[in-house]
């Protein structure tokens, strides 16, 4: 039987970086290379969203991160309870503002 050694992984976090940006809407598109994920903020009265941040990554990593973003939900509606989907409340409509054709629900 081998031994595995466990990889230790060192991640900086600058201080900017640990601010965050809050993001109200994401969106997603991909070629068959890469995804890329616009996080963008709309705000009430405003009929233009501006990109905040844009994250590209490959196919492979985009599933990763859904498998990853699946299991952290999970555990967070074990201890919280369901999020409610507040999308279906809205009837598709940010704001007063309808959706775009162009635009795709992400659920």
């Amino acid at each position: 039987m081998t031994e595995q050694k466990e990889q230790q992984i060192n991640i900086e976090l600058g201080e900017k970086e640990a601010e965050g940006i809050y993001s109200n809407l994401a969106i997603i598109t991909h070629s068959p290379a890469e995804f890329v994920i616009d996080f963008t903020r709309l705000l009430p009265g405003v009929p233009k969203a501006k990109v905040y941040s844009r994250i590209i990554m490959t196919p492979q990593h985009a599933k990763l991160l859904l498998g990853a973003l699946n299991d952290n939900i999970r555990k967070y509606e074990n201890s919280f309870g369901d999020i409610k989907n507040v999308a279906d409340d809205l009837q598709n409509k940010q704001f007063g503002y309808p959706v775009s054709s162009k635009e795709e629900k992400i659920n």
